[in-house]
């Protein structure tokens, strides 16, 4: 592909290039131009607008005009999307746009347009604690984590802050307390399932509010932003008018683009990043190199600061593109090990029941969020044969349901007009942790390339018998669990769900103590690259049983931040 000429090179230098423009993309610009330096943000999707990009948002079901169901003339091009409808549409990758191969069957999901899948996201947001950050080293898989919980500490409080976090404060050492407002109330359901695990469990299990990036009491700083407080509609994914929820385009974003240091570039899609190993740039990294989407031309960007937040495997794809004299196998990749160890977490088991009790009560309203059960497994000593553990997310609901099955008459037309409560019905999934493996692993293939030139990613990721163990054990605790708690019907399954199903991949930039097994050191710079940063899921050492974007964004201002005060010292 040509090179556009535009201008000159100094037009096209900034202090600092974002790469990506998600929950970490955003967290890095925000933190950027807020300290005065100028910072180009590359997206390889289109703009996305707070507010005036979001067609479908507050849009009731009979609005549309098939009650969301997507027609067959629009479906062409999205014969691999695994759900469709009408609502979300217009965030749907095409199939056409990065093609990739499955060299073992993995679910790839993205989210390519400006703020990226933290329009998306489920928006649960635990903290991690040294029982996470140590596992690896304790339970002698992966390596050692060069941070602790201490060292994180203080950034979840200044992301928690600025984000807004719903939820209880549960004093337990497993899962540390956030910075809150108030969280949504668990159901009657609920709350009886949580005294009947202390009952049968005492302190060894506990069912909580889950956190989630809600504003229930919005701050200053909140309103400051333009947002304001969740309604509950439960329409989240379609983009919120409110910004009742964090995300890059609500929040991060708008922050930093009223300091008037930031620069949006849309349509730009990554190739590669530029190094320079002349001994006055001490071998460091001097810029990006994009394809615009729009018109096929590549381009290129100087900085003197990278941070790489293209999401886990994008990041990968990016680093392993990156080739020079310097780094012929991808930038940083001294070790061989760019692209392995990736890990992703367990959605495979699934489990629901029934309770008869609580006729005379109903859910009122709705609630974005649900209650959650802190991983209980291997936390405190090695108590299974398997590694490390899961933490459970628990729904409690009572709907209605209209028999019409053999009915005709006064009495259908009255079962449909006034259709009979049900019972109360609990559901439960897991979210396990996948031990890092080696072959477990992302590259470029030698030969295929999408349409933009770039090589196509090979996927090579699959589950492994510790993950088997785990989700059998889940299913055991699950019926165990309800049958003390009284709950009927109860069913309990593995699912055979593809790894990736639940959207949580991470790996293969992990940091660590030692050049010769990571890539990024504690403050997540390249060990071969100092001015290249990768704070996205692809920097972590392992997965945890917690939602990670919290955790991403925590990581992200701390780099930022340390990036911004080696800049002033002239060390990068």
């Amino acid at each position: 592909m040509a090179h556009l000429a535009i201008d000159s090179e100094k037009k096209r230098t900034y202090d600092a290039i974002v790469i990506g423009s998600g929950a970490t993309g955003g967290w890095a610009a925000k933190e950027f131009c807020e300290k005065g330096l100028k910072t180009l943000v590359l997206e390889r999707g289109r703009d996305v607008k707070h507010i005036l990009d979001y067609p479908t948002a507050s849009k009731a079901p009979w609005d549309f005009e098939y009650r969301g169901t997507v027609p067959l003339e629009k479906r062409v091009n999205h014969e691999n999307a695994r759900r469709l409808n009408e609502s979300t549409l217009h965030w749907q990758m095409k199939d056409d746009e990065q093609e990739y191969v499955q060299e073992k069957p993995f679910q790839w999901f993205r989210g390519y347009h400006v703020g990226g899948k933290s329009l998306l996201w489920a928006r649960q947001t635990q903290r991690w604690s040294d029982y996470d950050f140590e596992g690896p080293a304790r339970d002698g898989f992966a390596v050692d984590w060069p941070i602790r919980y201490k060292d994180l500490a203080p950034w979840y409080d200044h992301v928690e802050r600025f984000a807004g976090v719903a939820g209880g404060n549960d004093g337990l050492p497993e899962l540390p307390d956030s910075i809150t407002m108030p969280g949504f109330e668990l159901s009657c359901i609920e709350r009886y399932f949580k005294e009947s695990l202390k009952q049968n469990y005492g302190n060894d299990r506990h069912l909580i509010q889950a956190r989630c990036a809600h504003l229930t009491d919005p701050q200053p700083l909140h309103r400051a932003q333009g947002r304001i407080k969740c309604v509950n509609q439960r329409m989240c994914n379609r983009g919120c008018n409110y910004g009742g929820y964090f995300s890059s385009n609500s929040t991060t974003l708008p922050w930093a683009e009223k300091s008037g240091n930031l620069t949006m570039r849309p349509n730009s899609v990554v190739h590669s990043i530029i190094h320079n190993n002349k001994k006055r740039k001490r071998g460091k990294a001097t810029g990006v190199r994009v394809i615009d989407s729009t018109t096929g031309e590549m381009i290129e960007f100087y900085s003197k600061i990278i941070f790489v937040n293209a999401s886990t495997f994008n990041s990968n794809a990016i680093l392993l593109n990156s080739t020079s004299e310097r780094f012929p196998d991808g930038l940083g990749n001294d070790n061989g090990l760019l692209g392995k160890y990736i890990t992703w977490h367990n959605y495979r088991g699934k489990a629901n029941a029934e309770y008869e009790g609580f006729k005379d009560k109903t859910t009122d309203g709705g609630n974005p969020s649900h209650a959650y059960m802190p991983r209980f497994r291997n936390v405190f000593k090695q108590e299974t044969d398997f590694l490390r553990g899961y933490a459970i997310g628990v729904s409690g609901s009572r709907g209605r349901k209209t028999e019409t099955e053999g009915i005709i008459g006064d009495e259908l037309r009255e079962n449909i007009l006034k259709p009979k409560w049900d019972n109360w019905h609990v559901s439960t999934w897991m979210m396990g942790e996948c031990v890092p493996i080696e072959s477990n692993h992302v590259r470029l293939h030698d030969n295929l390339k999408d349409k933009y030139g770039i090589p196509q990613l090979v996927v090579s990721c699959d589950w492994t018998e510790n993950d088997e163990k785990m989700t059998k054990d889940y299913v055991e605790q699950s019926i165990e669990m309800f049958e003390k708690a009284g709950f009927t019907n109860i069913e309990a399954r593995d699912s055979h769900a593809l790894p990736g199903s639940d959207i949580h991949e991470v790996g293969g930039v992990r940091m660590g103590h030692d050049p010769k097994t990571s890539l990024l050191n504690e403050w997540n710079q390249l060990h071969s690259c100092k001015n290249v940063f990768v704070t996205d899921g692809a920097c972590m050492t392992s997965g945890s049983t917690q939602n990670p974007t919290l955790t991403f964004m925590a990581i992200t201002a701390r780099a930022a931040n340390y990036a911004i005060a080696e800049l002033k010292k002239r060390n990068i």
